[in-house]
Order: C-alpha cells, then structure tokens, then sequence
C-alpha cells in the first residue's frame, strides 16, 4: 500500500511540475508550426507566378478551380500562423491552420502518400498532432489571448481601485 501511496503522490508532484511548462510549450508549438507555414507562404506570395502553376498542374486541390486554391491556400498560410505567433483568437487559428495542413495533404496526395515520401508526409502528422493539442488545449498563458481575457475579467471599479491604491 505504502508503494501505491508513494506512487501517487510523486505522479501528482511530477504534474505540477510538469503543468508549469505547459504555457512555454504551447508558446513553442505554435512558432514551430507557424514558421513552417509562414515559409510555404511567403515562398508562394513572392513566386506567383509559380505558385499558380504548381495549383494548375501539381496540387489537386478538390472543389476549387486553381487560381481561387492559390490564393485561399496562400491567405490560409499567412493569416493564420500570424494568429498563433501572436496569440490572438488562438483555437480560431490552430483550427484554420489545421484546415490548411490537412487540405496540403489532400492537395498533394499523389506525392505524399507515395512510397518514399514518409517523412514529408510524417512532416504533416506533426503539424496536425500539435495544431490538435492547441485547438483541444488552448495556447497558454503566454498569448494575447490569455492578456486580454485577464484584463476582461478584472472589473472596471476593482481595476480602478487598484490602480489608485486603495
């Protein structure tokens, strides 16, 4: 009994060890992330030209006609790692970047799911599997997010009463 007693209590202080890093994990993932689409983004918004040609003739992106792909994807792939680099609407922003990287899959299906391209492919599980833990968990306390709804919780008079000293 004693071992199942130590046993539980070392877990319970290994959490909330744990739960201290979980804003700067979060704070990681979403910059990790967010880089790897910022990149792809900024790549195809400053080679247009050939960001339209690979959407004609590589990607096969289902229900859009190519121009609108490019430019939906690219908008997706520079607005919403914006949002989780700065913290702001942040399932919001994990949820579309999500969107994203699983419709970059569908889209280049016949490359990625071929043989030899595991790790590209592995590449997108990553991605999607932090994105998850962001929408499911949120993005800590190390977001805008997180500053805005303190200062939303602290009533006006008590914010007032602080500030003033009294």
């Amino acid at each position: 009994m004693n071992l199942v007693h130590f046993v539980r209590n070392g877990n319970a202080s290994l959490g909330r060890l744990l739960d201290r890093f979980q804003s700067v994990f979060a704070l990681g993932a979403r910059w990790y992330v967010s880089w790897q689409f910022l990149k792809s983004g900024y790549l195809k918004i400053t080679s247009w030209d050939s960001t339209l040609y690979l959407f004609q003739n590589e990607y096969h992106t289902p229900l859009l006609p190519p121009h609108i792909a490019a430019v939906t994807g690219t908008f997706g792939e520079l607005f919403f790692p914006t949002l989780l680099v700065v913290g702001f609407a942040n399932r919001f922003g994990a949820l579309g970047l999500f969107a994203v990287n699983a419709m970059a899959v569908i889209s280049y299906r016949q490359v990625l799911l071929a043989d030899g391209y595991e790790a590209a492919l592995a590449q997108h599980v990553l991605w999607g599997t932090l994105l998850t833990f962001l929408v499911i968990y949120g993005l800590g306390k190390l977001s805008l997010d997180h500053l805005l709804r303190d200062k939303q919780a602290t009533p006006p008079l008590a914010a007032a009463t602080a500030t003033r000293g009294g």
